[in-house]
């Protein structure tokens, strides 16, 4: 199952892809921030939305 994981305050896409990646990868990725808006990202989750990609 797709993958996309987004920046909850600016909507930027971290992650995106077929395979599963844990979040701290993810976190890891981006040395701990957006990219796009620069929020500090967080390995608690807040508000998760699960929904199929098209």
């Amino acid at each position: 199952m797709p993958q996309r994981v987004i920046c909850q305050q600016c909507g930027c896409i971290l992650h995106e892809g077929p395979e599963l990646k844990p979040p701290d990868e993810i976190l890891h990725m981006h040395n701990g921030k957006c990219p796009k808006c620069g929020k500090k990202l967080s390995l608690i989750p807040i508000n998760v939305d699960v929904n199929p990609v098209k």
